[in-house]
């Protein structure tokens, strides 16, 4: 079999693809055959070292990646979550990290299915226990994550400003059910948010960091919720100019000064909260991930959630897929083909 390994922390030339031994399935277990395997921004954040439960369960040299589709011995067509170890043409992953493939998904879909919208179903209806009519604030609406979570809060009846980094991403969103789309690059992106949610959000959700999150605070209405999984304006942006990939240290420094830190006493005071969560820490949960994906397959087979909008790379271009996600310029989900 083949694999992605990353040795040491670093750019885009670490990503190695290295033949390794067949893995085997034990009595709990399921071995799949990978036809797909999704992309997501952590696993950059793995390759450049800074991701600490992949420091704590794996270590280097590791192997990234959160999902994958493909089918087992019996023929079955599954996808399946993958607590690192991912980006390979054959992984064995616990028997309830395994689901079906729901019906018409090509294998590029399901790879890209589970590991954003677990995130966003864990984000909206366990941490912030969404009702009808809340009024809800998505950064990077357009990326995998921020899609999800556009559709899924349109789904639980509630109104939904996305915020977009270019014009090329407004439709993208405004078909996923956003009730208004705010591109950055020609909006003011705040005092279109005033007007739209003039009594503050009930929820604003944000994987930017330094850049928003004061503001994201600020822009909370009472019991509003800012729940923060990410933070990626401290992290470098591929410009597609000979951009290696590595972390610069004096920058995410600088960020790291700059973040926000928010008072309890403030928040008691305010009536507000800040959340926030980590999707690997919760394979520990497997009552968790299986009710969420059995709420989200159900929303499927309703046709309420259809499959994400993907782009295609084969695996010995993991690094170009790595790149591309990287600059801030993608819509959905970046998936990786072994075949090619």
């Amino acid at each position: 079999m083949k694999r992605v390994v990353i040795h040491s922390a670093g750019g885009y030339d670490k990503l190695l693809v290295e033949e390794a031994p067949e893995p085997i399935a034990g009595p709990d277990e399921e071995l799949v055959s990978v036809e797909a395997i999704g992309v997501n921004y952590a696993d950059c954040i793995v390759r450049m070292g800074l991701y600490a439960s992949a420091k704590e369960y794996v270590g280097w040299p590791i192997t990234p990646g959160f999902e994958v589709a493909g089918t087992t011995p019996d023929g079955r067509r599954v996808l399946a979550l993958t607590r690192f170890g991912g980006y390979a043409t054959r992984v064995v992953v616990p028997k309830s990290q395994v689901f079906p493939i729901p019906q018409g998904f090509t294998m590029e879909e399901a790879a890209a299915f589970p590991a954003v919208n677990l995130t966003a179903h864990y984000a909206l209806h366990e941490l912030c226990k969404l009702r009808p009519g809340m009024t809800l604030l998505v950064h990077s609406a357009a990326g995998g994550v921020g899609s999800s979570l556009v559709a899924l809060g349109k789904i639980a009846g509630c109104r939904v400003a996305g915020v977009v980094g270019g014009s090329h991403k407004v439709e993208h969103v405004r078909a996923l059910g956003a009730e208004l789309v705010i591109d950055k690059s020609r909006d003011d992106l705040w005092r279109e948010a005033e007007r739209f949610a003039p009594k503050g959000f009930d929820v604003v959700l944000d994987a930017n960091g330094v850049e928003t999150l004061g503001k994201s605070w600020k822009h909370l209405g009472p019991t509003g919720r800012l729940v923060v999984y990410g933070f990626a304006t401290m992290l470098p942006k591929s410009d597609g100019r000979g951009s290696k990939g590595r972390p610069r240290w004096s920058k995410l420094a600088i960020d790291w000064l700059r973040t926000p830190r928010f008072d309890p006493l403030t928040m008691t005071n305010e009536n507000k909260s800040v959340m926030a969560f980590n999707l690997s820490y919760l394979f520990d949960r497997p009552d968790l991930l299986a009710d969420s994906m059995a709420a989200l397959l159900g929303w499927v087979s309703e046709g309420k959630l259809g499959p994400a909008r993907t782009q295609t790379f084969a695996l010995d271009r993991v690094a170009d897929a790595h790149r591309v996600l990287e600059s801030g310029q993608t819509i959905g989900k970046l998936v990786l083909t072994p075949s090619g």
